[in-house]
């Protein structure tokens, strides 16, 4: 793994995404001392040009980019959050067996399988209201 990152840091996530939106959304709601910042890629407003990462690549796998503009992708993603939780006994053990070489090509190769999956999980449609409804396509 590189570097620990410097806090906060913004997580690029598809809010559109079931999985992906409730994996950050439970980061979120845990006590992480305003070191995440969450940026939903798949809102409208969400430009990618500022951060010289086309939006494909951002759809692909989760980016995290540390305040020092660091850019962690897929499972050193992952790595990065959990660095916000320096206290979690869980957290820390995930960031131990990710950094470990063979668990963490295992890890890859799992992430990498999931990111060819994602586009064909269930999506998220008007979350305005706070209930947001699965498309059926």
């Amino acid at each position: 793994m590189t570097r620990k990152p410097d806090f906060p840091i913004r997580i690029f996530y598809d809010g559109s995404c079931i999985v992906c939106a409730s994996e950050i959304e439970h980061y979120l709601r845990q006590n992480h001392c305003g070191k995440l910042v969450a940026v939903d890629i798949a809102s409208p407003e969400f430009k990618s040009e500022p951060f010289h990462i086309p939006l494909e690549k951002f759809m692909y796998e989760l980016h995290v980019i540390d305040s020092t503009g660091t850019v962690y992708k897929g499972v050193e993603a992952f790595w990065a959050i959990w660095q916000a939780f320096p206290t979690s006994t869980v957290y820390g053990i995930m960031g131990v067996i990710v950094t470990a070489p063979i668990l963490n090509l295992l890890a890859r190769l799992f992430y990498k399988g999931f990111a060819r999956i994602r586009p064909f999980l269930p999506k998220r449609h008007d979350c305005s209201t706070g209930t947001c409804r699965i498309d059926k396509k």
